[in-house]
């Protein structure tokens, strides 16, 4: 690949890169450990919108893991972003839980179902019949429809659980309405991540375990991307895809020297 600029900031993904069903994975301590020492710049990124990342922060720590509440960012804070540069001061139906109200709470959004500006849908273990057919009414009335993530299922300890791409497309099928979404593989998620550190995509690489998002997100916003081993991605799936990452390696173990 051409020449690159070396790295000066990190943004990483957490589940499959940092920890795997709740438990960390071998390396994670050292990397983010390292990464702190020696005052680079860097992320910790999730599609999860459930949790504020004051909460991220504390069940990391109870793994752990420790990482600065600053230093987490979330498909909540970036459609909150997303947000308050389009329609600033505007107001929203929300399906999802204390992560997307607060982020949307702190730009001084009104969260209302009545004439809202838009439908906002993110992640919910309690998605409701009534909150949907809700949704798919103000959309119908002209609401405009906007999604967290666009992930499909999510983990769990019990297996795969439908999440928010999913329900987006129930309610998509049931308005011919399309959301916009905001988090990965959306680069706009990893652009407004990098501002928020004062990062150029040039000099910043992205880990993921995703072929999908993570190292979509990542290469079209113009970053070096690693892909990790320990996630959802094994090695002979990497050619089922157009595109590649910058370079394969077998877990966060083996970037700690590269920082």
């Amino acid at each position: 690949m051409a020449d690159r600029k070396p790295i000066e900031s990190w943004l990483t993904d957490m589940d499959g890169v940092l920890i795997h069903e709740g438990v960390p994975i071998p390396g994670a301590d050292a990397f983010l450990k390292k990464l702190k020492e020696s005052g680079r710049p860097f992320l910790v990124l999730t599609n999860n919108s459930i949790y504020t990342p004051r909460d991220l922060h504390a069940r990391l720590r109870r793994m752990g893991l420790d990482v600065p509440i600053e230093n987490i960012w979330t498909s909540a804070l970036a459609t909150a972003k997303f947000l308050d540069v389009q329609r600033p001061s505007g107001s929203a139906y929300v399906i999802g839980e204390a992560g997307l109200t607060t982020a949307l709470h702190d730009i001084g959004y009104i969260l209302t179902d009545h004439e809202p500006d838009y439908v906002v849908l993110g992640e919910t273990r309690t998605y409701s019949f009534e909150a949907m057919t809700k949704a798919v009414r103000l959309i119908n009335d002209g609401a405009r429809f906007i999604c967290t993530n666009p992930d499909e299922t999510g983990p769990s300890t019990e297996g795969p659980l439908p999440a928010t791409g999913a329900v987006a497309a129930l309610i998509t099928k049931a308005t011919g309405k399309q959301p916009y979404f905001a988090g990965k593989p959306n680069p706009l998620m990893m652009r407004t991540g990098l501002n928020a550190i004062g990062a150029h995509s040039e000099t910043s690489a992205m880990i993921g375990d995703r072929m999908d998002t993570d190292v979509l997100a990542g290469m079209e916003a113009g970053m070096q991307t690693f892909l990790v081993l320990t996630g959802l991605i094994r090695a002979d799936q990497i050619e089922n895809f157009p595109y590649r990452p910058s370079q394969v390696v077998d877990s966060i173990a083996d970037l700690v020297d590269r920082i």
